[in-house]
């Protein structure tokens, strides 16, 4: 049996990246999901999740209906533009049912799920981070037992994708990364400066595709390509932010971190959502100030070759 995951997702086309890259690696075993505002509305995300579910066979995961509006008392602004009008690119699924309704578990369904697992369970966060903040405001004492957390999200002095320094799932709802960043132990942070560089290249997804054991993936990679395409005619491919958040959980030897504070930016205006780590070599930190593990960089060889012989089944 795999390592327990409990995925909190705005499930667009990154997210569905990491679902797949989940269910067909035998080191990881998702046990639910829960169905988050962000990339897309929450009912959107609860089809999408639903249609993945139907289409691969996975009727162990409990899909959890989460936070479908920020702390911040807005409106949520929704991406069509990267992901698509309905999240998955041109991939359109079939409207709701009232049967498919019944397979979502109460917001409850988290905290039975920890207390199942307790210290075999980690968390990961690939979308806004209300949700999970509203588990450390309602259950604070009980999150302790939860093994570890990781989160995709943050930009590191590097440049952001909504503001020039904000990171779409931090400036999306602040104040919960805040709550977040204020309460969790055992963080692991995968933000941007990684994010952006684990680039899945339009020959893999051909591959891939060929290999037929994820070929859904390709007109959801090829949308999410011309997107990036347009923004940076440069770029090689497509960023799988939430798909290498994901594989840090059983491959940290990838990466090189840092223990450091984390500070967001809560109030409005272009630094809304910044998150600020100091840095500097020399400086000293108060021994009781919270720091989290925060990834810098990894080896995209090792990425690469993981990723290929997980999608295809043959050895990379």
């Amino acid at each position: 049996m795999g390592k327990k995951v409990l995925l909190f997702g705005d499930v667009g086309v990154d997210d569905t990246v990491a679902l797949l890259y989940g269910y067909f690696n035998e080191q990881i075993d998702i046990v639910g999901v829960v169905a988050d505002y962000g990339n897309i509305s929450r009912e959107m995300t609860l089809r999408n999740i639903i249609y993945l579910i139907r289409l691969f066979n996975m009727p162990e995961v409990k899909v959890i209906l989460g936070a479908e509006k920020p702390m911040t008392g807005e409106e949520p602004t929704f991406y069509p533009e990267v992901h698509g009008v309905h999240g998955l690119g041109p991939i359109i699924p079939s409207p709701m049912q009232n049967l498919e309704v019944t397979l979502t578990e109460n917001f409850y369904e988290i905290v039975n799920l920890i207390n199942q697992y307790k210290e075999e369970l980690t968390i990961v966060n690939t979308g806004r981070l209300t949700s999970l903040a509203t588990m450390f405001i309602l259950y604070r004492e009980l999150m302790k037992q939860v093994k570890e957390i990781y989160i995709m999200g943050g930009a590191f002095w590097v440049p952001g994708n909504v503001t020039a320094v904000s990171e779409a799932n931090i400036y999306g709802d602040p104040i919960a990364a805040k709550i977040v960043l204020q309460y969790a132990n055992n963080l692991t942070i995968i933000p941007l400066n990684v994010t952006d560089r684990a680039i899945v290249t339009p020959g893999m997804v051909d591959y891939i595709h060929a290999k037929g054991k994820a070929s859904v993936l390709k007109p959801m990679l090829d949308y999410y390509y011309q997107f990036y395409k347009k923004r940076n005619p440069a770029i090689k491919g497509s960023p799988v932010h939430d798909a290498i958040t994901l594989m840090a959980t059983i491959h940290e030897d990838w990466f090189t971190f840092k223990m450091l504070p984390v500070h967001v930016i809560t109030a409005e205006g272009i630094s809304r959502g910044q998150t600020i780590a100091d840095i500097r070599p020399w400086m000293k930190f108060e021994e009781n100030e919270k720091k989290h593990r925060i990834a810098f960089d990894f080896n995209y060889n090792e990425f690469f070759s993981d990723f290929m012989t997980t999608m295809t089944g043959e050895k990379f």
